[in-house]
């Protein structure tokens, strides 16, 4: 194959779980870009709705579908459903994510810690057992997980002091990112029997518009290439793992930082 030949989706199909914002919309237009036909699963159905009719605007194939990822039962229906109406899964974006955590140690609420780890972790698991479940008798596939920088490195609180933020990176965070890199290691291990591959990405600083210039900037400044990451530098990450340009790699992980982590 010649290099475009390798790097096209045409004819798959893709699930991007939290793929209504931010990570999981880039990474979700990316796939489409390549021909996939891309589902769209999150919580909130209006966004999620939103983000496929713009994607169809754009003459992508997008739908949506509203989906807890810590909900086992609404896994399994989806999944099934899409497998139905869309075609298997081919393709399996795990991206879905979030941080309950407003309070930090010594004084760390255990619940919110729990929380956060219920969505990263145990969210991950679910949807990455299911989409399995559809390639293992297709003998291929690809399933990419999305840990981050603090799934290898601690978050130094001076980065958020002074900077009133709704949320920031906190022990529960952390420890769920963590484990969603040992989680693909695992998959990796016990599907590449099967031919389904599984990698991670793991996002370096990536803010969003509206939070505090002075956080954007400290993330600007305290990376190697002194730049702003955008959701849109995930694109070519997810494509190499998700097409045949990332055939022989299994178990993978794959830092979207600007350097952040070499320091």
């Amino acid at each position: 194959m010649n290099p475009a030949q390798l790097f096209d989706l045409t004819g798959r199909t893709a699930l991007v779980t939290g793929g209504g914002t931010h990570l999981g919309r880039a990474m979700a237009e990316a796939l489409a870009a390549q021909g996939a036909r891309v589902v769209l699963a999150g919580r909130r159905t209006d966004v999620v709705e939103a983000t496929a009719e713009a994607m169809r605007a754009d003459g992508l194939w997008s739908r949506a579908v509203t989906l807890d990822v810590t909900d086992r039962d609404q896994v399994e229906t989806v999944f099934a459903a899409v497998a139905e109406e869309v075609g298997p899964l081919d393709i399996l974006v795990c991206n879905a994510g979030a941080s309950f955590e407003h309070t930090f140690p010594p004084d760390a609420d255990v619940d919110e810690f729990r929380a956060t780890l219920e969505v990263n972790a145990v969210g991950t698991y679910l949807c990455a057992q299911a989409g399995a479940r559809q390639m293992v008798p297709r003998g291929r596939g690809s399933i990419v997980t999305v840990s981050s920088i603090h799934g290898s490195l601690s978050a130094d609180p001076r980065l958020y002091d002074g900077i009133d933020m709704k949320i920031r990176s906190g022990p529960g965070y952390q420890a769920s990112k963590s484990a969603v890199l040992a989680l693909t290691r695992n998959l990796a291990a016990e599907l590449g029997r099967h031919g389904i591959r599984v990698n991670c990405i793991s996002p370096g600083q990536i803010p969003r518009a509206s939070n505090d210039p002075e956080f954007i900037e400290r993330c600007r400044q305290l990376n190697a290439l002194g730049i702003v990451g955008t959701p849109e530098d995930l694109k070519g990450a997810v494509v190499l793992l998700a097409s045949d340009a990332g055939r022989f790699m299994t178990g993978a992980n794959i830092l979207v930082d600007a350097g952040w982590s070499i320091w």
